[in-house]
């Protein structure tokens, strides 16, 4: 991995992601898949390439077990993990998994992530330092849906290693913060503002550093109120 540090994950909406992803990203560098490593980007994963029916629900179904069957016929090929992950993914975004005008996943959509989840895992540990990057980058919508941000910042690793970029490196600090990976959201953020052009920089920094504030912002803890004297 990039940066080879240890934290802890926290749960948040997969909402605050994606605007935090919209707001550093700008005119869509991430959004619209211009400088990743992904084919497509956030957009496109979040409507599955536009949008899904119950009537390509059915497709994406049978792609999945195809993807599954191909897993259990040779257990060992990475290609074929990976490639049941994105179908998984592609399945939880088809029918009734999913609310496309709120972006809610069912609790039938939320185990097909899960699921989709486990196929990237199996890839992972056959793939090792040749994890493939373009499904990297839908994994990072899946964990991100899930509100695992220890493995969305995980992903999105493998994508900014394959595209060491400004907007991928920016993507990194993001998900880091979300995660409260501090100092390896610091060190994907200094990357960033590195590889960015200069008269984007300061652009580029405020809203880094806005979005590692409203992470900051929505994990501290609340105080406890001081109990007041009671008279006697």
């Amino acid at each position: 991995m990039l940066f080879d540090l240890r934290g802890a994950g926290r749960r948040r909406t997969v909402q605050v992601v994606y605007i935090s992803l919209a707001l550093i990203m700008g005119a869509g560098l991430v959004l619209f898949g211009i400088g990743g490593a992904v084919s497509g980007g956030l957009v496109d994963a979040i409507t599955s390439n536009g949008g899904s029916t119950s009537t390509n629900a059915g497709t994406y179904q049978k792609a999945e077990a195809k993807a599954a069957a191909a897993t259990r016929a040779n257990p060992k090929d990475a290609t074929a993990w990976a490639a049941l992950a994105r179908a998984r993914f592609q399945l939880a975004n088809a029918g009734d998994n999913v609310n496309t005008q709120t972006g809610q996943y069912s609790a039938q959509g939320q185990r097909i992530l899960k699921s989709a989840g486990d196929a990237w895992q199996k890839h992972l540990q056959i793939a090792g330092n040749k994890a493939d990057a373009r499904v990297a980058g839908v994994m990072v919508q899946v964990y991100s849906a899930l509100g695992d941000a220890a493995h969305a910042v995980e992903a999105q690793e493998v994508v900014t290693e394959a595209r060491p970029k400004a907007p991928t490196f920016a993507t990194l600090a993001i998900l880091a913060y979300d995660a409260g990976q501090t100092r390896k959201g610091d060190l994907a953020r200094q990357k960033a503002l590195d590889l960015v052009a200069p008269d984007q920089r300061e652009t580029l920094k405020a809203q880094i550093d806005e979005a590692k504030t409203q992470a900051a912002g929505a994990t501290a803890p609340t105080a406890t109120p001081t109990p007041t004297a009671k008279s006697k």
